[in-house]
């Protein structure tokens, strides 16, 4: 398998993370992240090391760090709010709204049957995202979301509880109907760097996303957000994550 690189400096790689490859291994075994990292050594000694998550289905920007400092440095950016990211996925349906922000406190259940999830609760977490539809096609809808949080699973239990129409393929807030896996899409991240240049990497929209008729497209100009300064106030076009991820 080869991981396109999307973003390399001395510290940072930013790689286009392949629908399917589990960051950590499965516990059946199989393929994950682990297997490649000797690849994205780039000639380094080190391995790098992935400083958040995407779930397995979802592809796209994954930041890696190339030695420990920089892993530290990072992971307080996660915390410090310095990291901005944006998704896209396809709805299995229109909204009646065209855009808006999801406020919805998270917290994770397990059952017997159904395993583990993320609900709506009033006493979980807070999580928020802002969304807007930027296609329509065939009664499905692409969506830009940008998390302002980074909860376990948010922009899936957001999509589903809070638009009201779960993302296409998700077969745990939706339905496994209509499409191979869950369609969500990490296409941006930004994260701020005091006296380095800003890592900034986006990532078009894969050939899946066009195979169900929103065809691959190189990200425009504002496609990748800013990072964010501690200083500077979170916004709908500046949103901020923590140490998890939204996805």
């Amino acid at each position: 398998m080869n991981i396109p690189i999307l973003y390399e400096d001395g510290e940072a790689l930013v790689i286009d993370k392949p629908a399917g490859l589990p960051i950590d291994r499965p516990r059946k075994g199989g393929e994950c992240l682990e297997d490649h990292l000797d690849d994205l050594k780039l000639g380094f000694q080190r391995r790098p090391l992935p400083v958040h998550r995407l779930d397995t289905d979802t592809s796209g920007c994954l930041l890696l760090a190339r030695n420990p400092k920089a892993h530290k440095r990072f992971t307080a950016a996660f915390e410090a709010k310095a990291v901005a990211k944006v998704y896209h996925g396809i709805l299995a349906g229109i909204p009646d709204e065209k855009e808006g922000r999801v406020e919805l406190a998270l917290t994770k259940i397990s059952s017997a049957d159904k395993g583990w999830r993320m609900i709506p609760a009033k006493k979980g977490k807070p999580s928020v995202t802002e969304w807007r539809v930027v296609a329509e096609h065939e009664g499905r809808a692409l969506v830009e979301f940008r998390p302002a949080t980074g909860r376990t699973h948010q922009i899936r239990v957001h999509a589903a509880s809070g638009i009201g129409i779960a993302l296409l393929g998700d077969p745990v807030y939706g339905s496994r109907e209509g499409a191979p896996r869950t369609m969500l899409h990490a296409s941006g991240i930004g994260v701020a760097r005091e006296g380095k240049t800003d890592i900034a990497a986006d990532s078009p929209l894969p050939s899946d996303f066009a195979a169900l008729g929103f065809p691959v497209v190189e990200p425009g100009p504002d496609s990748v957000p800013g990072p964010v300064s501690e200083q500077s106030p979170a916004s709908e076009h500046s949103p901020v994550s923590e140490p998890g991820d939204a996805a």
